[in-house]
């Protein structure tokens, strides 16, 4: 197999306990997500790699297919390393679970990014409201000029030392200050290096899975859209996709 959609599915959330199977209009927010990815790009094939059984028979029930992947995995690239073991695909793409807003073109961007040389692909926007950029939970990534991440972090990076760290919305427009989007690719080449790897410092305190790439000087490309999703990382986005929804 050539290119596989895998979706991570981790049933506790820290901020967002169990938000998986939180109800949107009668329907799992999962089953969005399933729905989403699979109108908007029915050409690939698409798994789940679920750690819990409610997920997992959710999802076989709704006509998906899941893989039973171990509750310890520490990061949903460790997930997906395990579940690739089975789908045996030779470039992964990485849709989280709680963004039922994705694009196609998002997943075909993934898909073209990840066919050069980089070992991981993944999406960023640019921030437009300065409260954005400045919440810790929308994350930040800064990049060369070839588009190549050069940080991730929480913090609001680049710091504007001009505006003590608190730009306006007009400097933020004409910068380039990027809100990360929780979509990747990957090589099966990678997948197999990462797990061998041990959860680093950047890692671990930001709580970024990629920066362990990073840290052990993996490449990854960055794409620009500007058609940024709706993610849900804590019960009050919920009324961001009630709202689109309508």
């Amino acid at each position: 197999m050539k290119t596989a959609i895998i979706v991570p599915c981790r049933l506790e959330s820290q901020r967002f306990p169990r938000k998986l199977l939180y109800p949107i209009k009668e329907k799992a927010l999962v089953l969005w997500t399933a729905e989403r990815i699979k109108a908007e790009a029915p050409d690939l094939p698409l798994f789940f790699a679920v750690d819990d059984a409610s997920l997992f028979n959710l999802l076989k029930d709704s006509g998906y297919e899941p893989i039973l992947t171990s509750p310890t995995h520490q990061s949903g690239t460790d997930r997906i390393t395990e579940a690739n073991s089975k789908v045996g695909a030779k470039f992964v793409i990485n849709v989280q679970a709680d963004e039922p807003l994705i694009h196609g073109e998002q997943i075909h961007q993934l898909e073209t990014l990840i066919e050069t040389d980089f070992d991981m692909a993944t999406l960023a926007t640019p921030f437009q409201k300065t409260t954005d950029f400045l919440d810790p939970n929308q994350v930040k990534v800064v990049l060369n000029k070839q588009n190549k991440a050069l940080y991730f972090s929480r913090s609001p990076i680049p710091y504007n030392r001009d505006a003590s760290g608190k730009p306006d919305t007009e400097w933020l427009t004409k910068n380039h200050t990027y809100r990360h989007l929780g979509v990747y690719a990957y090589k099966d080449t990678f997948l197999k290096d990462f797990g061998n790897l041990i959860p680093t410092f950047l890692e671990q305190t930001e709580k970024l899975e990629q920066l362990r790439a990073l840290e052990n000087n993996y490449s990854i490309a960055v794409g620009v859209t500007h058609k940024p999703t709706i993610g849900v990382d804590c019960q009050e986005d919920i009324e961001k996709i009630l709202a689109h929804l309508g």
